[in-house]
């Protein structure tokens, strides 16, 4: 039998693009199996966004990201293979490795696709957590709630044991590198939870849900969970600095708008005025004494009932004319407005009956009891934000007032049980978090529709709580009740740090504290000095708190008003005390110029007012772990006193800086530690490259307070100062001291 040749094996297909387990449209990357859709697709210059869900297709969810600019993705590009797909989006790479096979312990196929992000030199950023091999993780793991359409969801990734992480908002705790750390997802009365974190390893990561939940960043693995959504969506930026990462998030979730001129100033509050007389007559003393003051506060429980939304007659008969004297003053007025709606207010009604109130799924529908039972504004619902703004255009705008104090932002419950209560949104154990934007979002929408849009017509509001993207709303947050105590100080230097990180540039912090401030006790005379020395160097500068002893409010007709808190005034507190306050006051008019130009770059570039010193000094190691110290700006770095009886404490001084040390002229250089004088009257602060010639002299009073700047620039290299450390061998020129 004669042999036949053997027929030649069959040619291996090309796999076209259906056989392909990941899908490109464009530069839009698409996964489907075991149940799941996965979407990665970049979004915005050096970024991507990723989406993922059960059964169905990802939602355009637009809780904070904005959608991309049209020049965002000139360089992105995919390749799509077998094995998966890699996308590139000018620094940031994200391979995606697709796998299925036979599963021999459940008995059939099963499909997955794994997730790692590399920036532009192929330096790993983060990944996914893997499957474990027999441990069977999941990365992205859904749980179904039972009787819900929404999952639980943990996303998991594998972690660096080295990196530094900083960002995710304000948290009451004196913690820098979050590494090692844990949080609630959710917001809570002096607790601002923005779920955005930044790394020394040059990513940033946005978890993209207003779900409550936890954030874990543990040695060994990260973890991102909520407990209930419809979908996985977070973003991811690479940068090789903390600005560049900085300016992609602006980009992202929106700029803040051009801090108008009122914001740069000085803000005097207090719980409370309670009549119009009493209030116009602080601001008269401010201008009899030579004081700058910018806004003035008419705090909450001016109006009759919460809810209302009006100034209550008998306290308050004139306010265009109140409007109208502060303003031949120099100063502007901001009244309180709460969210919560009195059973007895006069617009309870209408807004029930028009569905326009926070819902309780169980019990009786009450959600705070201050001052009589209350419900919430459901400002998650776009009728119910446009309701609210008529009714205070009508009844504070008409007089003149544009600046707002948004307290109560949380929402702040009587019990914080997220999982009882219901918005137009949704349940708030999937949505609540976004309450404080929408109601950020509620003025800024309302204002900026009546009026221009030139700087002074820009929008700044006071609020008590922010979410991503509540900045591109004019949102200026502060810290909310806080003690009066040097361990609360403290927590406020990290709390404005990591808010800057988190993209919230306006920040200010209630100057001496709220809770437990007694005007008489020398020990809180000295926690409000170093408290207020520490407000003229924040992005806002406010004096607000309830001070003791109270002051009991009775109406004419013998019924009780909400009492007073004790006086709060700069004069409030003897003369030693007030020669120290008056001095700081007006050095903060002194830095007006410089905090605008800040200010602008937070509005242009998405830059930090409140800075950590990593953040300009990123090549410097020790400037990672400087938690008592701050840059305001570039040029302006605060080492403020934080411990009771100190007079004086080391400040590390950036290296790739010389360092002008304002309150002696005396010149170092960067890289190393100091030890500076600090008496009571005396904050340690430090001048950039001889930067701000002007405000030498005037921490320490050897300039007069008030004392005119004459012939110096505001900031720039070589702008003053010996270059040699140690003692200037001469003292600053008339002009650059005054």
């Amino acid at each position: 039998m004669t042999d036949l040749p053997m027929p030649a094996p069959p040619p291996v297909p090309t796999p076209v693009l259906a056989d392909l387990p990941v899908r490109a449209v464009g530069t839009r990357l698409t996964w489907r199996g075991g149940g799941e859709t996965l979407v990665v697709e970049p979004w915005g210059r050096d970024s991507v966004r990723v989406r993922a869900t059960v059964l169905g297709d990802v939602e355009d969810t637009d809780w904070a990201l904005l959608p991309p600019g049209p020049a965002a993705h000139e360089d992105a590009r995919v390749e799509v293979r077998a094995d998966g797909a890699t996308l590139v989006n000018g620094a940031i790479r994200v391979e995606l490795t697709a796998s299925s096979g036979f599963h021999e312990i459940v008995g059939y196929e099963v499909s997955h696709c794994e997730l790692a992000f590399y920036d532009a030199d192929g330096r790993l950023l983060l990944r996914e957590i893997d499957r474990g091999g027999s441990l069977q993780l999941r990365a992205r793991n859904f749980r179904p709630r039972l009787g819900d359409d929404g999952h639980t969801l943990t996303a998991s990734f594998e972690s660096d044991p080295d990196e530094k992480l900083y960002g995710m908002g304000q948290y009451q705790q004196h913690v820098l590198d979050l590494k090692g750390s844990t949080f609630e997802l959710a917001h809570r009365n002096s607790q601002a939870s923005v779920p955005f974190v930044m790394s020394s390893g040059g990513y940033g990561f946005l978890w993209h849900d207003p779900a409550i939940g936890r954030a874990t960043f543990a040695r060994n693995r990260a973890e991102w969970h909520a407990e209930s959504t419809k979908q996985l969506d977070y973003w991811v930026t690479a940068g090789r600095t903390p600005a560049q990462i900085s300016r992609a998030y602006a980009d992202a979730t929106g700029h803040a708008p051009m801090m108008p001129e009122r914001g740069l100033g000085f803000w005097q509050c207090k719980l409370r005025y309670w009549n119009q007389e009493q209030l116009l007559e602080v601001a008269r003393e401010h201008r009899r004494r030579g004081l700058p003051l910018d806004v003035i506060v008419a705090d909450f429980f001016h109006w009759p009932k919460m809810g209302d939304y009006r100034f209550e007659e008998e306290f308050w008969p004139d306010p265009s004319a109140m409007v109208a004297e502060l303003k031949e003053l120099g100063a502007e007025l901001m009244v309180s407005v709460w969210p919560q709606v009195s059973l007895e207010s006069e617009n309870d009604s209408y807004l029930r009956r028009n569905n326009l109130l926070v819902r309780a799924d169980r019990g009786i529908d009450v959600q705070m009891a201050f001052q009589g039972p209350s419900t919430f504004l459901d400002v998650t619902n776009p009728e119910t934000r446009r309701w609210l703004w008529e009714t205070c255009r009508r009844n504070y705008g008409e007089h003149g007032i544009r600046t707002f104090w948004l307290d109560e932002a949380e929402p702040e419950y009587g019990v914080y049980d997220y999982d009882a209560y219901r918005y137009h949104l949704g349940p708030a154990l999937r949505v609540g978090n976004v309450y404080p934007q929408a109601f950020a979002r509620a003025f800024y929408e309302g204002q900026r529709a009546d009026g221009g849009t030139d700087d002074e017509n820009e929008v700044v509001n006071l609020v008590r709580c922010v979410w991503a993207g509540s900045q591109r709303y004019g949102a200026l947050a502060w810290s909310g009740d806080i003690s009066s105590t040097f361990e609360d100080l403290a927590r406020q230097v990290t709390a404005g740090i990591h808010m800057g990180v988190a993209g919230i540039p306006w920040f200010t912090t209630d100057i001496g504290g709220f809770h437990r401030g007694d005007v008489t006790d020398p020990a809180f005379h000295e926690l409000l000095v170093r408290w207020f020395q520490l407000g003229a160097f924040s992005p806002v500068m406010r004096l607000h708190g309830d001070r003791l002893p109270r002051e009991d409010v009775v109406a004419a007709d013998g019924s009780p008003r909400l009492p007073s808190g004790g006086p709060n005034e700069l004069w409030s507190f003897g003369e030693e005390v007030y020669g120290v306050l008056e001095r700081y006051v007006h050095l903060r008019e002194t830095l007006r110029d410089y905090v605008r130009d800040a200010m602008r770059a937070a509005h242009t570039d998405g830059q930090p007012v409140m800075r950590g010193l990593f953040h300009d000094f990123p090549d410097d190691a020790r400037a990672w772990d400087v938690d008592d110290q701050f840059l305001l700006g570039p040029d302006v770095l605060v080492a403020p006193v934080l411990t009771a009886g100190a007079r004086e404490r080391d400040v590390y001084l950036p290296a790739g800086a010389r360092w002008t040390d304002a309150a002696t002229g005396v010149v170092h250089d960067g890289g190393g530690t100091v030890r500076a004088d600090a008496p009571l009257d005396v904050v340690p602060v430090f001048l950039r490259d001889g930067a701000l010639p002007q405000v030498v002299g005037r921490t320490t009073g050897r300039v007069a307070p008030g004392t005119p700047v004459v012939g110096a620039s505001m900031a720039g290299p070589g702008a003053a100062g010996p270059t040699t450390s140690g003692p200037t061998t001469s003292g600053p020129t008339t002009a650059g001291a005054a």
